[in-house]
């Protein structure tokens, strides 16, 4: 079994509780507009932390754009998502570009979205910390068994 933590837009602050929650993962992947580097450093899940740079993220030069993990049954695609539309990125945008993933993530809008209506599986955890949350820090957690098998879990946190 593989556990992988999925968090977005802490833009500097990360729920305490989300924290907690990928450091029991085996993965932490951050979608972006972390901000703050020390966002990262509370994240210490099982395996490692696999962060993509923001539209406010610039200045983290360590940071890729896009970044892919393979899994048992496929790979997950990460990536802000600001390139596929502004307001909200557009997920058949997303399905062409990377037409090989069982998944995408990515953040930006700050809103939790799962997207599982067709492969890949277009998935945006929320925002985890402050900054425009909606009513509480999100994220999700990916759970798989197997190939088959892949579990997709929502957090909200006050």
């Amino acid at each position: 079994m593989i556990k992988i933590g999925i968090l977005s837009d802490t833009h500097g602050s990360v729920h305490p509780q989300i924290a907690e929650l990928m450091n029991q993962c085996d993965f932490a992947l951050h979608a972006g507009d972390i901000v703050d580097i020390k966002v990262l450093q509370k994240l210490n899940p099982k395996q490692s932390v696999i962060a993509v740079k923001g539209n406010n993220d610039a200045h983290l030069t360590s940071l890729e754009d896009i970044e892919v993990l393979e899994l048992p049954g496929g790979k997950i695609v990460v990536e802000h998502g600001h390139k596929h539309g502004h307001e909200k990125p557009c997920h058949d945008s997303l399905r062409r570009a990377y037409p090989d993933a069982k998944a995408i993530i990515y953040g930006h809008t700050h809103k939790q979205v799962i997207d599982k209506k067709k492969t890949p599986w277009v998935i945006n955890p929320g925002a985890a910390g402050n900054t425009r949350n909606y009513d509480g820090a999100k994220c999700l957690t990916l759970t798989i068994t197997n190939q088959n098998d892949w579990n997709i879990e929502s957090y909200i946190f006050d």
